[in-house]
């Protein structure tokens, strides 16, 4: 599904990714773990086009793949941020159909027929209405989630989706990550919780801060 060749990145004279090659097959689940300052979050934002790579190359289901010039970027890769990103002045609904109608050019019925039924399989159905402020963490989570799932990604990518969460609700996380492993989404999760990369992980890379 995703190859990554010689992947560099730089900030000014520091190198933070260097020469990385990794393949990620269809439908896998890859954890990148590992200390604070190894490039875990710039790599996530490197493969999801929100940082600039300095050398090296993507390719996504064999063909090379620009992820800072693709107009359908978005329907390629999705990200679900760590602080979840969603626009406080909109409903969770809202949240949710924005892009799809804006990038995907999906009508505004078509768009909520598909987000309620997200919002229902996340066990959000009677959320829609409410606004972030009124959420927990939990939800903010997962309405998060249905927002990068609304977009139909081949590659869903978390970063610390757990960091914030309590057992029970990392459970939560773990088994939507799970049954989405079930339908054939390929995803990538930066994450610090080793135990947690070990319980849904396919493959695992441990990345470490580069001496420069």
């Amino acid at each position: 599904m995703l190859e990554l060749k010689n992947i560099v990145k730089k900030f000014s004279d520091k190198v933070i990714v260097n020469h990385l090659n990794l393949d990620v097959a269809d439908g896998e689940i890859l954890c990148i773990v590992g200390q604070s300052g190894g490039g875990k979050t710039t790599l996530l934002r490197c493969i999801s086009g929100l940082e600039k790579i300095d050398e090296g190359s993507f390719i996504v289901d064999g063909k090379e793949f620009d992820p800072y010039k693709n107009e359908n970027n978005d329907s390629v890769i999705g990200v679900v941020f760590q602080d979840y990103n969603l626009f406080p002045h909109l409903t969770v609904l809202d949240n949710i159909t924005l892009a799809p109608q804006m990038a995907l050019k999906q009508s505004k019925q078509e768009a909520q027929k598909e987000a309620l039924k997200l919002l229902d399989g996340l066990a959000l159905g009677d959320k829609a209405d409410l606004y972030p402020y009124q959420l927990s963490g939990g939800q903010k989570q997962r309405v998060a989630i249905a927002r990068a799932l609304a977009m139909k990604p081949k590659i869903l990518c978390y970063d610390e989706p757990t960091s914030a969460l309590d057992p029970a609700l990392t459970q939560t996380v773990k088994n939507i990550i799970l049954d989405l492993k079930k339908e054939g989404m390929t995803q990538i999760i930066v994450t610090h919780d080793m135990k947690f990369a070990q319980d849904v992980a396919d493959n695992i890379l441990k990345v470490k801060p580069l001496e420069n």
